[in-house]
């Protein structure tokens, strides 16, 4: 199950609204008798009990643990499930999917121009929108699902949806980047082409946001999985950060005091409201002792650690 995230502190700054078409997801449909039960065996969250009404996090893995992909998850019709992701890498990750279901009664398909995404943020007056992270509206010719929210550093808490295959409520219109950088703020990461196997899922705090549900049953890379999170200390996780220039998903980030190998990579980027590059950043967490960290090499632009909207566990802080 998805643990319930914590609630967001209040802030007067004004909040940001607006509506995107979300051109750089797609969405992948599974539908046939067997489609929750192959699904429920290829990734890190329990599809066989996906409720109506609701939407989940998932990763894909490789059999050595490293994210492939990372979904957004909800019931369509009957025998129906899916599952929304980078367009980037959707191809790549159909065609491996479609590789393991051999006789199972489930067939895969890119639904993404019958299913357009689109990203809403609000708050939204008057609209009949989910109230709550990870709730959807009733499955229909279309659906909406709400995302967890977004934290600025002034404090500023921003409500997200996801819509597919709707129509959005007359908005405001919303920038990429600004939709990046809520993405960003949520803590919530979102592998993408540049990204793929590049991190085990808790690299990216994936289980803190209820990505990885540990009392399933086997999937690929999933012993390893398992081991990183019980055997001992986690020596790498994501941040939030801000930079005096953009960031690009896959750059490299290093220490002041290493310039031969790099401390972490960067997850997710965008520019906050404010115009102020923001990213979502995987790195040693030894590198937060001392030192500062750098984008592209040991001499380049700063990062300085932001706020996230949950707590880094205290053994890996």
């Amino acid at each position: 199950m998805n643990p319930a995230l914590p609630a967001l502190p209040a802030s007067t700054a004004p909040a940001l609204r607006g509506a995107l078409r979300l051109t750089d997801w797609g969405v992948i449909r599974a539908q046939g008798e067997d489609a929750r039960k192959f699904l429920h065996g290829q990734l890190t969250q329990d599809v066989e009990h996906l409720q109506p009404g609701t939407a989940r996090l998932a990763g894909y893995c490789s059999a050595k643990g490293r994210l492939l992909a990372t979904f957004v998850i909800w019931s369509g019709s009957a025998d129906e499930v899916l599952l929304a992701c980078s367009a980037d890498l959707l191809p790549t990750v159909l065609k491996r999917l479609s590789m393991f279901v051999m006789r199972a009664k489930c067939k895969l398909s890119d639904a993404s121009a019958e299913l357009p995404l689109w990203g809403l943020v609000g708050p939204l007056a008057g609209v009949d929108l989910p109230t709550a992270a990870w709730q959807s509206s009733a499955p229909g010719q279309g659906v909406w699902l709400r995302l967890p929210d977004a934290l600025a550093s002034d404090g500023a808490v921003s409500a997200r949806y996801l819509g597919a295959g709707v129509e959005p409520p007359a908005l405001p219109a919303l920038d990429a980047a600004s939709w990046a950088a809520l993405e960003v703020q949520s803590g919530v990461a979102r592998v993408v082409a540049a990204t793929a196997e590049q991190f085990v899922p808790q690299m990216v705090n994936l289980e803190l946001v209820g990505g990885v549900n540990f009392q399933k049953g086997c999937y690929p890379g999933q012993e390893i999985v398992a081991r990183s999170q019980y055997r001992g200390t986690l020596k790498r996780r994501a941040y939030a950060v801000t930079a005096a220039t953009d960031l690009l998903p896959g750059q490299e980030i290093f220490h002041s005091a290493d310039a031969e190998q790099p401390a972490g990579m960067v997850v997710l980027a965008g520019r906050a409201a404010d115009g102020t590059p923001v990213a979502l950043v995987e790195l040693k967490v030894a590198a937060l002792d001392s030192g500062t960290l750098h984008a592209g090499a040991a001499g380049g632009p700063l990062l300085t650690l932001g706020t996230l909207p949950y707590a880094i566990p205290a053994e890996a802080a």
